[in-house]
């Protein structure tokens, strides 16, 4: 999907995102129901209420949208993960959970009034249509102003996707020169997988950004040239993994956890006690595994790593996780949308059901999360409630109720979310900063084999003075309550420069090797 590159901070606002996009999708099983919307019965109170209320009430009410707030209501009665998706949003939330989408393969960010290419992937379409990093989109299809109007990053999306084998016309602005660019759609594939590489000496690292469609597939894909490195150890990076499906968890699991064992079961009122059992020899189910977590690891990254605990497979490092346990199937309806209705727990192999408590309603469940997120940010200890004690068959205690407590907690490195902050936040400025920086910088990087001889090249540079010296006077002032985190700012620039030219794998090959904490917990 074309997406602002926003960068990725430990805020509350950064989190709040993920809580929304990414534990909104769940771990989930497609079904299909045929619903008349939301109907009631006629004699229903409910029903008569809205009667008179179309009858009677002083203004016209569009039904449509009083429905769909109805329908919203009452799922959030029942728990904060059922939710209903209007026709027009429902091709969007399927679509996270695909391992491709159909558009023309760019990343955007806007700068003021302008639409600025901030990524092409490499061997999509805009790719092959000669479409570069910093170039202007300055119209679509002749008629579609782009620059020079404020767009939010939905509608630029909508303007630039479209059916695979259509076409899309953009006026660009390239070298200071505009020109006519005529790209095919089609379908791009957007890897679950972050970035995988050796990170020191006989250990593997892997991201997973969330369990879609072949999520599994790919996590293989990336494990087997590991292994034919001889790596003895494992790091698997679930920070910020949102969840998504539960089968695509089951399927690592299998992989690295000896026997035939039980991985994970489900179980509701309606629905049976299902079991999820390894079956066949995995990849790597001898060498150790490190399993790096924090707040917003939730769902099928918690079955994942639940598993692993509960085997004595994995020691788990970081922060306690999202502690989302509820199964979520999703169900069309008539009108087009459909809804996402809890059907089920999940329990881990030792009974563990690790959803946090709802009790005081779904705003409160959403506010405990940021509040820790913030707690985190000042340094405070995480007040999240371990929940119930389990023994693991070697002996380790651990807990259910309040997400996956790790093994080893390690603090977060985060920034505090304040007024001022708030105005680097809003502004875009690290992003703006990075790809101005990048577009004057882009013909030295070719001198560049790999991360590290940029890192070498690019620590030296004052990134800190650089920003400062780029920011508009009332940024220069946000910026002063933020020299005693210059550091980490620093670091974050060098890790979002990577991400232009090496994507993912860049920056989280920078963003690691710059994380004093990680390296203290490698095997």
């Amino acid at each position: 999907m074309q997406e602002n590159n926003k960068s990725k901070w430990f805020t509350p606002i950064a989190y709040a995102v993920v809580l929304v996009i990414g534990i909104g999708m769940g771990s989930f099983f497609k079904g299909s129901l045929s619903l008349d919307g939301f109907n009631l019965n006629s004699s229903s109170p409910m029903q008569e209420i809205m009667n008179l209320v179309k009858s009677k009430y002083v203004d016209d009410v569009a039904f449509d949208s009083l429905n769909n707030k109805i329908a919203e209501y009452y799922l959030s009665q029942l728990d904060p993960h059922s939710v209903y998706i209007s026709p027009a949003d429902l091709v969007e939330a399927n679509e996270q959970l695909m391992s491709n989408f159909k558009g023309i393969g760019i990343e955007f960010q806007q700068n003021r009034d302008s639409v600025f290419v901030a990524y092409v992937m490499k061997g999509g379409p805009a790719s092959k249509a000669g479409l570069k990093v910093g170039d202007i989109l300055l119209k679509a299809d002749d008629s579609i102003q782009l620059s020079g109007k404020k767009w939010d990053g939905d509608a630029i999306r909508s303007k630039l996707k479209g059916p695979e084998n259509s076409k899309v016309k953009l006026l660009v602005l390239s070298n200071q020169q505009q020109k006519t660019i005529t790209i095919n759609r089609d379908n791009v594939p957007v890897s679950p997988i972050d970035a995988s590489y050796e990170i020191k000496s006989g250990v593997g690292y892997i991201r997973i950004n969330k369990f879609a469609d072949r999520t599994y597939e790919s996590f293989m894909q990336a494990l087997e040239p590991l292994i034919a490195d001889s790596i003895k150890s494992l790091v698997i990076d679930l920070r910020g993994n949102g969840g998504g499906l539960l089968s695509e968890a089951v399927a690592i699991a299998d992989e690295l956890i000896p026997g035939n064992k039980l991985l994970v079961y489900t179980q509701g009122a309606n629905s049976p006690k299902m079991e999820y059992n390894s079956k066949r020899e995995g990849l790597f189910e001898e060498g150790a595994i490190t399993v790096w977590m924090d707040e917003s690891s939730a769902s099928a990254s918690e079955v994942l790593a639940g598993a692993l605990q509960d085997w004595d497979r994995a020691t788990i490092v970081g922060r306690p996780s999202f502690g989302k346990g509820l199964v979520q199937q999703q169900f069309r309806l008539s009108n087009g949308g459909a809804i996402r209705l809890t059907t089920a727990k999940y329990y881990t192999p030792l009974g563990r059901n690790i959803q946090r408590s709802y009790d005081k309603g779904k705003l409160a469940y959403e506010h405990d999360f940021i509040n820790r997120v913030q707690d985190e940010a000042n340094g405070k200890q995480d007040s999240v409630v371990k929940g119930k004690a389990y023994k693991t068959p070697k002996g380790k205690i651990v807990y259910g109720g309040g997400g996956i407590y790790p093994d080893k907690l390690v603090a977060s490195e985060g920034i505090v979310y304040d007024s001022t902050f708030s105005v680097i936040w809003k502004q875009n400025l690290l992003n703006d900063f990075v790809l101005h920086w990048y577009v004057k910088e882009q013909a030295n990087f070719k001198a560049y084999k790999n991360t590290s001889e940029y890192l070498a090249a690019y620590n030296k540079i004052d990134l800190w003075a650089a920003l400062s010296a780029y920011a508009n006077p009332a940024q220069k002032l946000a910026l002063k309550p933020l020299e005693k985190n210059k550091q980490q700012i620093q670091n974050q620039l060098l890790a979002l420069i990577a991400r232009m030219h090496w994507y993912k794998q860049g920056y989280y090959e920078v963003q690691n090797a710059m994380n004093p904490k990680l390296s203290e917990q490698l095997p």
